[in-house]
């Protein structure tokens, strides 16, 4: 059996999820110096929308988070991507505006427990208690994680890209749809990551001798690196999905 707690309800997890849940990350995705305003506030504001997903013998599998923000449900008004949702998220709240769509902004199942369908429990329960938390629209700007095979392919065309049974060709892309999701829009700038060459060459473990473009491991795009100035700049595209 498995439950859904609020993440301030297990603290005795924190620690572990902390660790286990960047096992999957680059260790770049963390260096989008655009979240760093919103980030304390953000778990003030909206520390009931942070899960763990546990067994029934208090074994940690997965976490997710998200943020409630005011939709009116077209693409021309969707967020940027992950960045600007958290901002909009942020700001909206102080003004006091009433959000009606939950936004799921990260999951993830520790290393040693994916392929048995956590993912899908980890989303089915998180949608299902923002709908029940009255937010009747559930979004996601989902990093789809076989585009980094396929770096130097617009995000607009690699959202397109199916299996012959219809089904998207990256997986978790795939996941959320057979949960009823649809793809809404590409968001190619979700995020920007920025920061020194030696920064760059300390979080891809490569070397950037010339100012040019540059694949990445697990990068989704292509780095441009400015020596003169000192400078990578990579910018993470996503896909807004929207689900039933």
């Amino acid at each position: 059996m498995y439950e859904l707690i609020p993440a301030a309800s297990g603290p005795q997890y924190d620690e572990e999820a902390e660790r286990r849940f960047v096992e999957e990350w680059p260790e770049f995705i963390f260096h989008d110096e655009g979240v760093t305003p919103y980030r304390e506030r953000r778990v003030e504001y909206f520390a009931d929308w942070e899960f763990y997903l546990v067994t029934s013998d208090e074994r940690l599998i997965g976490g997710c988070w998200g943020v409630p923000i005011a939709w009116d449900g077209t693409v021309a008004d969707l967020p940027g991507g992950f960045t600007d949702t958290l901002a909009r998220s942020v700001t909206s709240y102080e003004k006091g505006v009433v959000p009606n769509t939950f936004v799921l902004m990260a999951a993830a199942v520790r290393s040693d427990e994916q392929g048995q369908g956590h993912a899908s429990r980890v989303i089915t329960a998180v949608r299902d208690r923002a709908v029940a938390g009255g937010l009747g629209q559930v979004i996601a700007p989902v990093r789809p994680t076989l585009k980094s095979s396929y770096p130097l392919t617009p995000i607009e065309t690699f959202m397109t890209w199916t299996r012959p049974d219809g089904l998207p060709l990256d997986p978790w892309l795939r996941t959320h749809v057979r949960l009823g999701a649809t793809l809404l829009a590409p968001a190619p700038a979700s995020q920007t990551m920025t920061g020194t060459v030696e920064d760059w060459e300390k979080w891809t473990k490569m070397s950037f001798p010339s100012t040019g473009t540059y694949t990445i491991p697990d990068g989704l795009t292509t780095l441009e690196i400015d020596r003169a100035a000192d400078t990578g700049i990579y910018r993470e595209p996503n896909i807004w999905l929207r689900h039933a």
